[in-house]
């Protein structure tokens, strides 16, 4: 191929050291997705689409089968003259030539065969996605598009609905939200919270007990990546300056003390409110579309006690490995922050404005409930933030990660697909006959959810993790006679306990990244600390989730029945 001298084609065409780009790894990928679609599609889930109301499916008014439902909506017209037939009914057709024309453009209805094949292709354009997103094989935009464009090929839906099936609530929440942390940021007021949070922490310990619950429970409500980007500073300002008071050149265990264990606290702020990140989004969308909506009230009544007990726990473990090994005798961050809290003045102009504005949003996601979603006030607070200038556009281009917004949108699409052809009950139903008998009955099958969502999490980002498991493991509620919220929640919740790589969350890189000396620059965090420690937090989560959450405070309070 020429390429014009000048242009940005001038470049070698190769993928060679090429960021998000593995070659082989695609090709690959692409060589195993085309055997296998090619592939007939295995007993079960033929059997599946052709039984009569196959518990776990909804299916659409007047038909009996999962095959019925996919003709109904992909071959209208042929349904119709089938579903006449069906019922002894005569079939009005004209005589005219435009009429037998017509008669012969309508497509014939798909074969049982040709619907499980269907259903088939959206479990291994699930799997590819997951791959895909989890290797980076290719950017996280292509990948959104690669599903969008997999739905178009095999016609997975009507043209009309493929679009519809990427921009639900949830895309609309979670391009708001990452939009109200760029005004949140602009504005100082983040950083305004933290030293507020930090101002009152006089010692170690209450730094553990009462300033790790607090950030949890922010982290609930605010974007936990820029908590963690805000106060890393603040706190290597504090490690400094306790150091040079107590005549320390470099005290490791301080610095992990602080950076870490405040990054592992705001990780389980996830399980606190809808809006602690996109992961929960996507499961309250796929609860939405499972006919069992949850409200922001409600996700609060059930995980947000989960959070100060959790994080308490992580404050007594960081507190009881790392304390015995301060060089310095103790820390105080309120000597620190209360100077800085000085030195901002009072709130008012754009951030007295943009504080409003959070208070009005996190009041109108309880008040107005599931009559306006989670996007709909978001996209109010957003307005706000650009008529009150707080923001501009070219804020927003910035600031929003829109790739993370597309793929969230592809993962809201692929259940979509995934539930209408059957694959998410055909996958559940699988995975259920995997578990071991113990975990696939009651509440014991949240235990085995949560232990599957904690394990991949850490090796995939959390919202590709809740999206990949969740339109599996919200049917296995159905078989296994459980509440759908306790194994919603419980996949939701333990996608935030990515705590023991350093690639497993955001917040790890944040802090490993600025998790350095502030005049020397020498790094005081290395990988292995995640492991060694965050392995640890993460079993520990697992456990706390267990018997405290799922055997304990969830058997004390009601479940609504649908």
């Amino acid at each position: 191929m020429y390429v014009k001298p000048g242009y940005a084609g001038e470049k070698p065409l190769t993928w060679k050291g090429v960021p998000a780009f593995k070659p082989i790894l695609l090709i690959a990928a692409v060589v195993l997705f085309a055997i296998a679609v090619i592939l007939p599609p295995p007993q079960g889930l033929l059997d599946l689409v052709t039984k009569t109301d196959p518990p776990g499916y909804k299916l659409d008014r007047g038909v009996t089968t999962i095959v019925e439902t996919v003709n109904k909506k992909l071959r209208p017209e042929a349904f119709k003259r089938y579903q006449a037939a069906k019922e002894g009914k005569p079939v009005k057709e004209g005589h005219t030539k435009d009429a037998e024309e017509a008669h012969q453009k309508v497509k014939p209805l798909l074969t049982p065969e040709q619907v499980a094949r269907t259903a088939k292709i959206m479990v291994l354009l699930l799997f590819l996605a997951a791959f895909l997103w989890g290797t980076e094989t290719i950017p996280l935009g292509a990948t959104d598009v690669v599903v969008a464009v997999v739905l178009y090929i095999f016609a997975i839906l009507p043209i009309d609905e493929i679009a519809g099936a990427f921009m639900q609530d949830a895309v609309f929440f979670i391009f708001g939200i990452l939009a109200v942390a760029v005004g949140v940021g602009k504005t100082g007021l983040d950083k305004r919270i933290g030293l507020i949070l930090l101002s009152r922490i006089k010692s170690a310990k209450a730094f553990a007990f009462i300033f790790y619950p607090s950030i949890a429970i922010a982290a609930s409500f605010l974007s936990e990546h820029a908590l963690v980007a805000l106060l890393v500073p603040v706190l290597m300002g504090i490690y400094k300056v306790t150091c040079r008071m107590h005549g320390v050149e470099k005290d490791r265990a301080l610095a992990l003390f602080l950076v870490l264990g405040m990054c592992f606290a705001a990780n389980h702020g996830g399980p606190g409110s809808p809006a602690a990140g996109g992961r929960n989004a996507i499961m309250v969308g796929y609860l939405m579309a499972q006919g069992t909506p949850i409200t922001f009230m409600e996700w609060m009544k059930y995980g947000m006690p989960f959070v100060p007990v959790m994080a308490a726990c992580i404050g007594l473990y960081m507190y009881l490995l790392l304390k015995p090994k301060f060089k310095v005798k103790d820390v105080n961050p309120s000597v620190v922050v209360k100077a800085e809290v000085a030195r901002m003045g009072k709130l008012r102009g754009r951030e007295a404005i943009m504080a409003v504005i959070l208070v009005c949003l996190v009041a109108a996601w309880i008040i107005l409930g599931e009559h306006s979603g989670l996007g709909g006030p978001t996209l109010y607070a957003v307005m706000a933030m650009f008529l009150s200038r707080i923001i501009t556009w070219e804020d927003v281009q910035g600031g929003v990660a829109f790739d993370v917004v597309g793929l969230y949108a592809a993962a809201c699409a692929m259940g979509v697909g995934l539930k209408f052809t059957g694959g998410a009950l055909w996958m559940a139903q699988s995975f259920v006959g995997a578990l071991p008998d113990f975990l696939t009955k009651g509440d014991n099958l949240a235990v085995g959810v949560s232990l599957l969502a904690g394990t991949i999490t850490n090796f995939m980002s959390d919202g590709a993790t809740v999206a990949a498991l969740g339109p599996i493991v919200l049917p296995m509620a159905t078989l296994a006679d459980v509440h759908a919220w306790k194994v919603g929640l419980a996949c939701a919740f333990s996608s935030s306990f990515a705590n023991a790589l350093v690639v497993g969350t955001p917040n790890n890189a944040i802090a490993f990244a600025m998790c350095k000396d502030p005049e020397t620059g020498e790094r005081l965090m290395e990988v292995t600390d995640f492991i060694k420690y965050g392995v640890g937090v993460t079993i520990m989560a697992q456990v706390v989730l267990w018997f405290w959450g799922i055997f304990g405070y969830w058997q004390f309070i009601s479940w609504p029945s649908f």
